[in-house]
């Protein structure tokens, strides 16, 4: 027995390998070759290429070789090209030959084009140097040339190209022409008979880029080694899927010899370079020269026999893989334990995180490295948000409202708002209602105005107070008196874009174009109906306030009547310590806006106010209609309780149904309810957020699982470090933005609260896929 490793003579301790440090997985491989004769024979002595070379790149831990029958005598040595060979003398006869390795590899990923070329040698065609040239001989060795053969290397361009991209080229360009087979005979075959048969094993593949290789003036030699392939954590969205379970095999590449790189490996079968799964064990000019056991034995017949197998023994955690299944089961089952604890003593959580999402096609671009905006964010939140609404708010919600607004910015930035009951009701049935941004419904200013009459006779108001809404031409003409005189209002010159923007689009619409259409609504004083009325504006039109916020964020309240402070309407978030009641259900609230109403304004609703008089009874909250895209987009008014709010949506949906109307809602959110939960998706500097107001208990159940369902909409994370692929890794930022989760039962006064730190995660956007997780929930 051979057997050499860290620690001579024993097995090394991989729990303190210097090496575990890295994100690698160890696996061991153990290799049998037997051959079972039917008679006692005598073996000549055999050579035995079966230890990984020196070169390989692949660090070897351990490795063991068992030969029987067990007297024999070995002599390690090196051969012409420095590959280990053991000589195996037997001096008795046996009825069986059995050859056993044993290796531990440290799979860590290699970046096979890691090298610098030397500056004769970057580009192709080259010539070796003189020294080279002598030193290179045997790997320039060519086989004489054929008829098929000959017409394929006349087909390779010579094109001068840079070396690493011909290669490339050519090692895949053979991948394709040349179908892969398992074949039993031996040898290997010419590479006229591969060229001509189209197909051939590993070794008829490797063998034949050799020789197109020594013809085009390159060096390269044959290798023959251990292929292992580990399956992927997660499904890969591009390319190769790769194997679904861990394997290893005897296997053949070539590999050419670069300048200033030195030896380089090409895999002919797959069409790739080598990397961390070759481990060559011998390199030869020749391929009968690297036959992994090679030796004569009297004449017999034989059974021969072959096993190969893996096995995982140490794994470093990583990106795609923190935790095996086993123990996200234990971190699971203590999360519901703690669970259980937190529920018996009263403990409330509050708990931040927003798990973050970065594009996997883009992402040296400005919007996923340093800008919160961009050309194509909006576009994939949008995706993000549909696949998530569809997962976790069936029924719920759709509402695209405003978010942060920080110092510099001209607007706040979007937030992507999904809201649904915990009860199970629906807040909306009929999704197909919820227009699509990237769709034009051809909708104008005179669909608005239909919408909102016939919403305002859904909840028994008068349609004649639907007002319509305009931009204010004065202000526009004033800022354009402003501009320099040899620069027009839509010149890009601008200083302020943004501005330039806005008085051309005014400039198209015309000063009397509508841009939407406004109608006051409010409670009344005891909260039990809705009331409306007219606003009394000081200028003849309602005239927004300039900007490129929705209408319903410019109307102009400054404008409207006088009232006293205290008979000023103020809104008042619900405690959260209180009682709730349940909500009705959305059957009863549909059944309501069914009922006929009598259309009649309450007394003082067209009553003008006189001089210094507080005008208690205007409504001072409007919904909005404004078509913007080709889209109609709904305004919410806020509202003091949550059922208030829920009976204006089924209003809009009863309409947008009456209608046959798609509409977007926007505006003010439902207040802050225990009894509604939420999610948004918004942009942040060079990642999109995704955030949660679970009410649950423990972050586990709460937005740790709501990340775990992110997680698993994505087939896979970017591997730590690869700036390439991965524009951040965890723990780049500490999301805040804390979030209250409150308990299924109506709140008292806790005995104890406590306070999670947020956390990040970081994941990619393609556009998303969504495997089949069917029945996994959340809470």
């Amino acid at each position: 027995m051979v057997h050499w490793s860290a620690a001579p003579g024993r097995r090394p301790d991989l729990r303190r390998h210097p090496y575990n440090r890295s994100v690698s997985i160890h696996v061991a491989l153990n290799h049998v070759t037997q051959y079972r004769y039917d008679r006692r024979v005598s073996l000549s002595p055999h050579v035995v290429r079966l230890r990984p070379a020196p070169h390989t790149r692949t660090r070897i831990l351990s490795y063991a070789m068992r030969i029987e029958p067990a007297k024999h005598f070995t002599n390690w040595q090196q051969d012409p090209e420095s590959n280990y060979l053991a000589r195996v003398v037997f001096p008795e006869k046996t009825e069986e030959l059995r050859i056993e390795v044993d290796l531990i590899a440290e799979m860590a990923v290699l970046n096979p084009f890691d090298f610098f070329l030397e500056p004769h040698a970057e580009r192709f065609p080259f010539s070796y140097t003189a020294e080279e040239q002598n030193d290179l001989a045997p790997y320039l060795k060519k086989t004489p040339a054929t008829a098929r053969f000959a017409e394929y290397l006349a087909a390779v361009s010579r094109a001068p190209t840079g070396t690493a991209d011909f290669l490339v080229a050519l090692n895949g360009q053979l991948a394709r022409d040349v179908r892969y087979l398992i074949r039993l005979e031996p040898g290997v075959q010419t590479p006229e008979e591969t060229l001509i048969n189209a197909s051939g094993s590993c070794r008829d593949s490797a063998w034949l880029l050799v020789q197109l290789l020594r013809n085009l003036g390159l060096a390269a030699r044959f290798a023959s080694g251990y292929l292992i392939q580990l399956a992927a954590d997660v499904k890969a969205l591009d390319g190769p899927a790769g194997p679904s379970a861990d394997f290893a095999d005897l296997h053949a590449w070539c590999e050419v010899y670069l300048p200033g790189a030195g030896w380089i490996g090409l895999d002919p079968t797959s069409g790739l370079l080598a990397g961390e799964g070759h481990i060559p064990l011998a390199c030869t000019p020749e391929p009968q020269s690297a036959a992994p056991v090679s030796g004569l034995v009297e004449s017999s017949e034989v059974k021969f026999e072959h096993s190969l197998r893996i096995d995982r023994v140490w794994e470093a955690p990583r990106v795609t893989m923190p935790y095996h299944e086993a123990q996200w089961e234990e971190i699971k089952l203590l999360g519901h334990t703690i669970d259980r604890e937190l529920e018996k003593l009263d403990v409330r959580l509050t708990m931040g995180g927003e798990p973050t999402f970065v594009s996997i096609d883009d992402p040296d671009g400005a919007e996923w490295n340093t800008a919160a905006l961009g050309e194509k964010k909006r576009a994939l939140a949008v995706d993000l948000y549909q696949r998530l609404r569809e997962r976790h708010a069936p029924m719920g919600l759709q509402h695209f409202g405003q978010g942060k607004w920080y110092p510099g910015e001209q607007l706040p930035r979007w937030s992507l708002n999904a809201f649904w009951r915990r009860d199970g009701e629906p807040v909306w049935e009929r999704q197909d209602l919820f227009a699509s941004e990237s769709a034009n419904y051809s909708v104008t200013d005179g669909n608005a105005r239909r919408f909102l009459t016939a919403f305002a006779t859904k909840l028994g108001l008068s349609p004649d107070f639907v007002t319509a809404a305009y931009e204010d031409p004065f202000y526009y003409e004033w800022r354009a008196a402003r501009l320099p005189a040899n620069v027009a209002s839509s010149d890009a010159r601008l200083d302020d874009a943004a501005e330039g923007a806005r008085l051309a689009r005014l400039a198209d619409k015309g000063r009397d174009a509508v841009t939407g259409y406004v109608l006051p609504m409010a409670r009344d004083s005891a909260n039990t109906h809705w009331q409306s009325g007219s606003w009394f504006l000081r200028r003849e039109r309602c005239y927004l306030a300039p900007g490129d916020s929705p209408m319903g964020m410019r109307l102009p309240l400054d404008s409207l009547p006088w009232a006293a402070p205290e008979d000023r309407p103020q809104l008042h978030a619900p405690d959260p310590n209180q009682a709730f009641a349940k909500l009705p259900a959305y059957s009863k609230i549909r059944a309501r806006l069914a009922r006929p109403r009598p259309d009649v304004p309450h007394a003082q609703a067209r009553r003008a106010p006189g001089a210094h008089e507080s005008a208690y009874w205007i409504a001072r909250t409007a919904i909005c209609a404004e078509p913007r895209h080709g889209v109609l987009y709904i305004f919410m008014p806020p509202t003091g309780g949550l059922e208030e709010y829920l009976e204006l949506v089924a209003a809009v949906e009863a309409t947008a149904e009456e209608l046959s109307q798609p509409v977007i809602l926007e505006g003010y959110e439902p207040p802050r309810d225990p009894r509604l939960n939420n999610f948004k998706v918004t942009p942040d500097p060079g990642v999109l957020l995704g955030g949660t107001r679970r009410s649950n208990h423990s972050s586990l159940r709460g937005g740790a699982c709501l990340a775990a369902h992110f997680r698993k909409i994505h087939a896979r994370w970017t591997p730590h470090g690869d700036r390439r692929r991965q524009s951040f890794g965890p723990g780049r930022r500490n999301p805040g933005g804390f979030a209250v989760s409150a308990p299924s039962r109506p709140l008292g006064k806790p005995r104890c609260v406590l306070a999670q730190s947020p956390f990040a995660l970081v994941f990619v956007l393609r556009p998303l896929h969504w495997p089949d997780i069917a029945g996994a929930t959340c809470g």
